[in-house]
C-alpha cells in the first residue's frame, strides 16, 4: 500500500474534480473537508510516535486533496461564470480583444480565440482575412452560447463543456472581425510561429501536394493541410494519429538534441537544453492536450534525470494529468483527446509488457505490432462509446506505415532546412521525402477503400464502457507486474489521439478520429 500512496491522492483528486464537474459542490462541503483533514492531522499528531500513525496521516492528506479538488472546480466556474456577457446573450454587440492563439483554418471559416478583458470568445469569421496571433481585433456579432448536437453516429457531442474545457463560454459566428493593432501577443510564441511559418513555406517549395500536406502534419501537426478527403482516408485506415504531434515527437527532439550534445556539453547543460526544446517546440505547434501531456512526461523525465532520480512511468502521467486537470478541470470528463491520450500511454505502460510475453519471436515489426495492439485494446472501449466507429484495418496498415513515418520526418525536416538556403540543393532531399510520403498516402487510400475497412458500432452506454474497462483491470490484476521506471536503453512507446477541436470538425462530417500515435525509441 505505501508504494501506491502517491497514486492513491493523485486519482483522488481526480476524482474529487469530476464530483464536483458533475454535481455542485459547496463552499461548506470543502471547509468540512479541511476539517477533517485537520482533525486527522492533529491526531497523527498527538501519537506520532506510534507505528500505525502513518494512516491518519494519509488520510488527512486525502481529505485535503479532495478539498483542492473541490475548491479548483469552484473558482474554475466562478471565474467562467461571473461575467457582463451572459446578459447580452442573443444581441449582436461589439468587443475587442487579443486573438490569444493561432488562426485555425478551416474548410470555410478561420476560428479565432479572441481574450477580451474578462472572458475568451471564440469567433468565427471569413477564412481569407488577414489576422495572425496577437492582433488586437474589433469584432462585430451576436454573441450565442454553444450548444449540443448529435453526430451521425447517434452520439451527443457535449460541444458547451468541450469549450469548457477552454475556458470558452460564448461565441460568436460568422462575425466581422477589424484589426486595430498588432504585435500585443507574446513575442516568443511571435518569433516561433514565425519559424512554423517559414518551414512551411520551405516544404510546400520543395514538396507537392498531397506530399507536402502530410509532411506539414507530420513535421508540425498542421492537420488541416492534408485536406478534409484525404483525412478521412486516414482516419478510415486508423493512421490519422501520425499527423498528431505527441509523445513521438516530443521524444524525437528529446533523443535526438541528447544524441547531438552529448560530445559538446556537459550532461546537465544537455538535459537542460532538451527541456528547453521541448518547451518551446510544444509552444511552436500548439499546447493540444496531447502535446501538454507529452511534453509534461518528457519534462518530468528531464528533471528526474537532472537529480539522478529513477522516472516511474505511471508516476508521470498521473502527475501529468493532474497538472493539466488542476489548470483546466473540465478536461477530464469532456476532453476525448485528453482522455484518449491518457488511456493510450496508459495500454502502453500496463497492457504493451504483458502482450510482449505472449508474442514471441524477434521479427522486426514485433514492437509496432505490441504497441498497436495495446493502444487498441486500451481505448478502444472509450472509442465505441464517444465515437461509435473503429477502423478494422488499423493495425495491417500501421505496421506498414509507422516503420517509414521517422524516415519521412527527417527527410521532410531536412529539405525544408536546405530549401531555406537554396530550393535547387534542397529538390534531390525532397525526392526521398516524397517517395517516402507519397508510400504512406498510397498505402492509407487502398486500406480505406477496402470493404468493412471501418465498424460502426450504433449503441455503446456508459455501463458497457465502465464494465469493460473493469473487465480489462480484472485481468490486468491477475498475473501481471508492469514496467514503471526508465532504467536501461529500451522501446518506449507512446501513442495518443487527435486534438479534440478537429475531433469536434470531424464528428460534424461524419469523419472518424484515430486512436494511436507511432511507436518511441528512446531511454
Amino acid at each position: 500500500m505505501k508504494r501506491y500512496r502517491f497514486h492513491i491522492l493523485i486519482l483522488t483528486f481526480l476524482l474529487s474534480i469530476t464530483i464536483a464537474t458533475l454535481v455542485p459542490v459547496g463552499t461548506i462541503v470543502t471547509y468540512w473537508m479541511l476539517l477533517v483533514a485537520v482533525g486527522l492531522g492533529l491526531l497523527a499528531y498527538r501519537y506520532r510516535a506510534q507505528p500505525e500513525v502513518a494512516t491518519p496521516l494519509f488520510l488527512s492528506l486525502i481529505f485535503i486533496t479532495l478539498a483542492l479538488g473541490f475548491w479548483r472546480v469552484t473558482a474554475v466556474q466562478q471565474e467562467l461564470f461571473t461575467t457582463e456577457l451572459e446578459s447580452q446573450v442573443g444581441q449582436k454587440i461589439t468587443l475587442e480583444g487579443i486573438v490569444k492563439k493561432e488562426p485555425e483554418m478551416r474548410e470555410s471559416t478561420m476560428h479565432l480565440y479572441v481574450e477580451t478583458d474578462q472572458d475568451l470568445i471564440l469567433v468565427t469569421t471569413n477564412p481569407f482575412a488577414q489576422i495572425a496571433y496577437g492582433d488586437r481585433v474589433i469584432v462585430e456579432g451576436t454573441l450565442k452560447t454553444p450548444e449540443a448536437f448529435e453526430t451521425d453516429t447517434g452520439r451527443e457531442f457535449d460541444y458547451p463543456h468541450y469549450l469548457l474545457a477552454r475556458h470558452v463560454v460564448y461565441t460568436m459566428s460568422y462575425a466581422d472581425v477589424e484589426v486595430s493593432n498588432s504585435n500585443e501577443g507574446n513575442w516568443l510564441i511571435k518569433k516561433l510561429l514565425f519559424i512554423k511559418h517559414r518551414l512551411m513555406d520551405a516544404i510546400e517549395s520543395v514538396l507537392s501536394e498531397p506530399a507536402a500536406g502530410l509532411g506539414e502534419g507530420l513535421l508540425l501537426g498542421v492537420k488541416q493541410s492534408l485536406g478534409e478527403e484525404l483525412s478521412e482516408v486516414f482516419r478510415a485506415a486508423g493512421i490519422v494519429h501520425i499527423i498528431v504531434l505527441s509523445g513521438y515527437n516530443i521524444m524525437l527532439i528529446v533523443s535526438f538534441s541528447l544524441f547531438l550534445l552529448a560530445r559538446v556539453l556537459p550532461r546537465q547543460a544537455r538535459l537542460l537544453t532538451a527541456l528547453a526544446l521541448v518547451t518551446l517546440f510544444a509552444l511552436l505547434v500548439g499546447l493540444s492536450a496531447t502535446v501538454v501531456r507529452a511534453s509534461l512526461m518528457a519534462g518530468l523525465f528531464l528533471v528526474a534525470s537532472l537529480m539522478y532520480r529513477t522516472y516511474d512511468l505511471t508516476r508521470g502521467l498521473l502527475l501529468a494529468a493532474a497538472i493539466m486537470v488542476w489548470l483546466s478541470p473540465y478536461l477530464l470528463l469532456f476532453d476525448l483527446g485528453f482522455q484518449l491520450s491518457f488511456m493510450a500511454t496508459l495500454g502502453l505502460i500496463l497492457v504493451a509488457p504483458k502482450l510482449e510475453l505472449l508474442v514471441e519471436g524477434g521479427f522486426g515489426l514485433k514492437e509496432y505490432l505490441i504497441a498497436t495492439v495495446a493502444t487498441q485494446i486500451a481505448v478502444l472501449p472509450l472509442l465505441l462509446y464517444s465515437m461509435g466507429e473503429v477502423s478494422l484495418v488499423a493495425i495491417p496498415v500501421n505496421l506498414l506505415v509507422l516503420p517509414v513515418v521517422p524516415f519521412a520526418m527527417l527527410f521532410t525536416f531536412i529539405a525544408a532546412m536546405v530549401a531555406l538556403v537554396s530550393t535547387t540543393l534542397a529538390l534531390p532531399i525532397a525526392f526521398v521525402a516524397h517517395v517516402i510520403l507519397s508510400y504512406i498516402i498510397k498505402i492509407a487510400t487502398l486500406a480505406a477503400a477496402l470493404p468493412y475497412a471501418a465498424l460502426t458500432v450504433p449503441f455503446f452506454p456508459l455501463s458497457l464502457l465502465i464494465l469493460s474497462y473493469g473487465i480489462l483491470a480484472g485481468l490486468l490484476l491477475l498475473k501481471y507486474k508492469p514496467i514503471h521506471t526508465f532504467n536501461k536503453p529500451t522501446l518506449v512507446d507512446d501513442w495518443t489521439i487527435e486534438e479534440e477541436d478537429d475531433v469536434k470538425a470531424a464528428l460534424k462530417q461524419s469523419s472518424r478520429a484515430a486512436t494511436t500515435e507511432p511507436p518511441i525509441f528512446f531511454r
